[in-house]
């Protein structure tokens, strides 16, 4: 893949670096729903990062995202059971 207007070694960051990295960190700090965004949007970007052969950087951003965004999926699946079993158990 040729990205026209840069030099030769310098690797473009992927347009969604930012945004996987932004969405993993808030499904793990206040929003959990968006972790699967970040997990999807992660592997989409880590695919394609790996297709490019050099072309696309950014890859540090993505993995941190990705593995966040796994992260943030994890513990919304945990305070959901948890949520579902106080509401089941009552009080214990």
């Amino acid at each position: 893949m040729v990205i026209p207007n840069q030099p030769i070694g310098s690797p473009v960051e992927h347009p969604n670096a930012t945004a996987v990295l932004w969405l993993g960190a808030a499904s793990v700090l206040c929003c959990g729903v968006l972790g699967p965004v970040a997990w999807a949007m992660g592997k989409r970007a880590l695919d394609q990062i790996e297709e490019s052969n050099g072309a696309y950087g950014g890859r540090v951003q993505v993995v941190v995202g990705y593995i966040l965004g796994i992260i943030g999926t994890v513990l919304m699946i945990i305070f959901a059971v948890l949520y579902l079993l106080i509401l089941l158990g009552g009080n214990a």
